[in-house]
């Protein structure tokens, strides 16, 4: 039986198993076997193409910043417009293949921003290289998970699962607890639970903040913007084209006929957010034109 089927057969008898006192102990050792197998997922193969070709990125600058998302969620497109570097953008999935680095330059600060592979479901388990794009992610000081907004929580929700399951805990401290294996004398500083002190005797957990960024929020409410913008460490985003250059008091059917002389006609409201068609632009407005 391989470690797959090991883990597979223990993530069963865990669900099966009443939760109680007089099972808690048994709990214990399976969440405990649990850990140590998908441990063993992360060590690398010793098959000669298991090296992960174009993943072996040198660590450089003052921190490491590690792209994370599922296919086409705007990854590459945020990579080109923080960086000089150009990372491939298209409207297809798994567009990128590799681990593509650039450097963002901030008051000084020389920040590595890796663009990853779109990871899809089971990927902790290898599925479509996510072994190695995980393995990458584990070397970063900090996580940007690239979230497509329509897809609600879907999307962070499955993927916070899959680094969970490798070791990697988000925007969590490591849990205050001191343990000498000899005497069997373990010292709680603070409450825990049985899977943090699983964490703790494991010893190979690795603990970082994680920014939630929303990506295409221009596809959904205004209400459902709100929310996203009001979850803990989350931040909503929408890329835009290049920018219209107008004069001084013009309005936004000023705005719809530079765009095109037809457009004013078939107007129904514009939002910036929400306005009419005498509106008087300013500087840095976004707007969104609505047509009849």
């Amino acid at each position: 039986m391989g470690i797959l089927e090991k883990i597979a057969e223990i993530e069963r008898e865990i669900s099966r198993t009443q939760k109680n006192k007089a099972t808690e102990y048994h709990l214990g050792l399976l969440k405990a076997k649990l850990a140590k197998y998908r441990a063993q997922l992360l060590e690398p193969s010793k098959s000669a193409g298991a090296k992960g070709e174009g993943f072996d990125v040198m660590k450089s600058g003052d921190a490491r910043v590690a792209l994370i998302g599922f296919p086409s969620v705007g990854k590459s497109t945020f990579l080109s417009l923080m960086t000089s570097t150009a990372s491939e953008a298209a409207s297809y999935e798994f567009t990128t293949l590799t681990c593509i680095p650039g450097v963002i330059e901030y008051k000084g600060a020389n920040i590595q921003l890796l663009d990853l592979p779109g990871i899809i479901e089971g990927a902790a388990q290898g599925k479509g290289r996510g072994r190695q794009v995980i393995a990458v992610a584990r070397t970063a000081d900090v996580v940007i998970m690239m979230l497509d907004a329509t897809k609600g929580d879907v999307q962070r929700e499955l993927l916070e699962k899959e680094l969970e399951s490798v070791g990697i805990r988000l925007n969590r401290m490591k849990p205050n607890i001191y343990f000498k294996i000899f005497n069997a004398e373990v010292l709680f500083r603070e409450d825990s639970t049985a899977d943090e002190f699983i964490d703790v005797i494991v010893g190979n957990r690795v603990y970082m903040p994680c920014l939630y960024v929303y990506n295409k929020v221009d596809q959904i409410s205004i209400e459902e913007v709100d929310r996203l913008a009001h979850v803990p460490n989350s931040v909503v985003i929408r890329y835009f084209g290049d920018a219209i250059i107008m004069r001084r008091g013009a309005s936004v059917e000023h705005v719809c006929h530079r765009i095109h002389r037809t457009l004013a006609n078939q107007f129904k409201y514009a939002l910036v957010w929400r306005v009419g068609l005498t509106h008087i632009m300013e500087h840095e407005d976004v707007i969104q034109i609505v047509k009849k």
